[in-house]
């Protein structure tokens, strides 16, 4: 993929360099899951990450999020580099910088889809104001959701994922991050959830950067890297 950086960064602009990740083994040993260079992606851009199962796609997906600790390397998210921050400042940028998209949806069960949707919010400590929670609504209503008050585990598969999608963007965040959003979906499922995730981030003008095996879906994408053994190709 062309690693053209943008002459005035954004919140969604990343410049990564130096990136390793090293995790010890038992004995004292250790395995190097990432040696990365550097990746440049602009704002606005939708940018894939594939590779065979086991080379280091999500890892990298969590260390660009600051969810892993590098031994090496530096992160910068416009004119912020989150390597450098305290634990908790960095967690406060997480939550409302970046929406997360997960294979396996991450909702909660006994908790109906409008309370799922508006878990950002009741993780930052305080009970949804009302353009929040009218927020919510409109992205529900944008994926096709109207039965807010059903829990999560009565939905299908697919109404779990679009669920996933309206919460991952419900403060607006400059970067969305999915991994593998598609990969527990039959087609047509994956298709509709595919559509709406590129048409709301475009439409948002957000930075969304997918790990994925969907090939249809890598097509629709700006580009993509490709990771084997935790090196770029």
């Amino acid at each position: 993929m062309k690693n053209d950086a943008t002459t005035t960064p954004g919140p969604g602009s990343l410049t990564a360099t130096g990136l390793r990740l090293i995790y010890p083994l038992p004995g004292g040993a250790t395995i190097e899951a990432l040696d990365i260079p550097e990746i440049r992606i602009q704002p606005g851009a939708f940018v894939g990450v594939t590779g065979p199962s086991g080379s280091g796609k999500t890892s990298l997906l969590y260390a660009l999020a600051g969810l892993e600790q590098l031994q090496h390397g530096s992160i910068v998210w416009g004119d912020q580099d989150i390597t450098r921050m305290a634990e908790g400042v960095r967690d406060r940028w997480r939550r409302r910088s970046i929406g997360f998209v997960f294979q396996d949806f991450h909702l909660f069960p006994g908790m109906s889809v409008m309370q799922n949707v508006l878990l950002p919010a009741a993780f930052e400590g305080f009970r949804p104001p009302g353009p929040i929670r009218q927020r919510a609504r409109d992205l529900l209503r944008h994926v096709g959701l109207t039965r807010t008050a059903v829990t999560a585990e009565k939905l299908s598969r697919g109404e779990m994922q679009r669920v996933a999608v309206a919460r991952a963007l419900l403060f607006s965040p400059p970067v969305i991050m999915a991994d593998e959003p598609t990969a527990s979906l039959d087609a047509e499922n994956g298709r509709i959830v595919s559509d709406l995730l590129l048409g709301m981030c475009r439409e948002a003008q957000s930075t969304l950067i997918i790990v994925t095996h969907d090939r249809q879906l890598l097509d629709r994408l700006d580009g993509a890297y490709t990771l084997v053994n935790g090196r770029l190709q």
